[in-house]
């Protein structure tokens, strides 16, 4: 359709330790070590993700937003928020 937006961005699965994030051309693992707040989320919530723009991800059901960068090297950017209990 033209004009339609090409960008995918979608969970493409879930496991124990993380999840699989379908970004346009590449898949991303977010780690619940690394991304705590998704770990005690209902399945539906972390499905629901949208990309506002560029490298601005928003889970709306978990008030969660990620920069696309943190996810491809979090180790370059440590946590600072904790996950509320």
């Amino acid at each position: 359709m033209p004009g339609a937006n090409a960008s995918q961005t979608e969970v493409s699965g879930i496991t124990l330790h993380g999840f699989w994030l379908l970004l346009d051309d590449q898949e991303l693992f977010l780690s619940f070590a690394d991304f705590p707040w998704f770990k005690s989320a209902p399945v539906e919530a972390v499905f629901h993700v949208e990309r506002l723009h560029g490298h601005h991800l928003h889970w709306p059901d978990l008030d969660v937003d990620l920069d696309i960068r943190s996810i491809q090297r979090p180790e370059a950017y440590p946590l600072i928020a904790r996950p509320s209990h």
